[in-house]
């Protein structure tokens, strides 16, 4: 694992001592111009972050465990959030949870913010498709783990869902239903969730002897209530209305589903839909909605296991990195239940 850099290796590539290092810190007007330049230059190069932490390092171990999710203002990574404070909380740790709200920019803000606070550990929902905010994040030797994303491509340890074969639960109970042209809400198209989905509904359309141009996708930015009303006022205007969807979270269909009443669109009669993580609402909408469950706190917890397994004093070269996969479950509700 690779080592935070130091107060002494800033000292070091600035010709400077660690005394002066600290003063461009914490009073840059006690340094002369040229030599804080170099610091701060030396700062730059190396991506050295203040530890804030440092006194209670010094004591000990870090007892905060990070969590940064795409979204808590869907139940969805509530759920996972619970999970991970659950199996934290038994370790004797607490969890500090932060939200990218789907910006890569916050994103990289609050991995910052962890690094600077020397965290024991991040589980991450990453919010940056081209994997740089984790590259960036990497070089500070903190451990982390990957939620609701496969590790593809990298050493750490994963804990997620085969979306894939969720994506062909749903579709392929529509199609068992009757339904041969279905669209897709997909969400923002550099999720790998939302791809990985996609594949799945392809496959299953492609069991069913029906080729791609059964599935009509609708992206959205946002994964969210608002981006599932905006989507069903897509549909509506469509001159060839599909007869079903299948949406990529249960707060698109949420928002689709109150479209479709604002619009006299009887669901399921005209239009079967089927979400995607059977978030406890899912159940209570006014049509119950059929889903996809993920088993999230489940997630969560299995997330800081693996974390602190990890993190444990020594542990360190014995741990073997794990990617974990879970399998999801179709619920049916009467969403999709149409007489068709």
């Amino acid at each position: 694992m690779a080592q935070p850099v130091g107060i002494k290796d800033v000292a070091r590539v600035a010709g400077v001592s660690v005394g002066t290092v600290s003063n461009v810190i914490n009073r840059p007007d006690a340094v002369a111009t040229e030599t804080r330049a170099r610091v701060l230059s030396a700062i730059d190069r190396l991506g050295y972050v203040r530890s804030e932490s440092a006194r209670q390092l010094r004591a000990g171990r870090s007892r905060i465990m990070g969590l940064l999710v795409l979204d808590m203002g869907n139940p969805f990574f509530v759920d996972v959030a619970r999970g991970a404070e659950r199996a934290a909380r038994q370790a004797g740790l607490g969890v500090m949870v932060c939200n990218s709200a789907q910006n890569p920019g916050e994103e990289a803000e609050y991995l910052s913010l962890f690094a600077e606070q020397r965290v024991r550990g991040v589980l991450l929902t990453p919010a940056d498709a081209t994997g740089r905010n984790i590259e960036t994040f990497r070089r500070h030797g903190i451990p982390f783990v990957l939620v609701d994303r496969v590790a593809e491509g990298t050493t750490e340890c994963s804990v997620s869902v085969d979306d894939v074969r969720g994506g062909a639960l749903a579709v392929r109970h529509l199609v068992e239903a009757g339904h041969r042209s279905i669209a897709y809400v997909s969400g923002p198209p550099g999720l790998n969730q939302v791809s990985d989905r996609r594949t799945g509904a392809l496959e299953a359309l492609a069991e069913a002897g029906l080729g791609p141009h059964a599935l009509r996708e609708l992206p959205t930015e946002r994964l969210d209530v608002a981006a599932g009303r905006d989507a069903g006022a897509r549909l509506l205007g469509l001159a060839d209305r599909p007869t079903a969807v299948f949406c990529a979270n249960d707060l698109l269909a949420l928002g689709l589903l109150q479209a479709m009443y604002a619009a006299g669109v009887g669901v399921p009669d005209d239009l079967a839909i089927v979400g995607y993580d059977d978030i406890e609402f899912a159940a209570a909408a006014a049509v119950p909605l059929t889903s996809v469950r993920q088993p999230a706190v489940a997630m969560g917890a299995l997330a800081a296991e693996l974390l602190l397994e990890e993190t444990e004093e020594g542990a360190a070269r014995a741990h073997e990195h794990r990617r974990v996969v879970l399998q999801p479950e179709l619920v049916v509700r009467r969403s999709s239940l149409s007489a068709r």
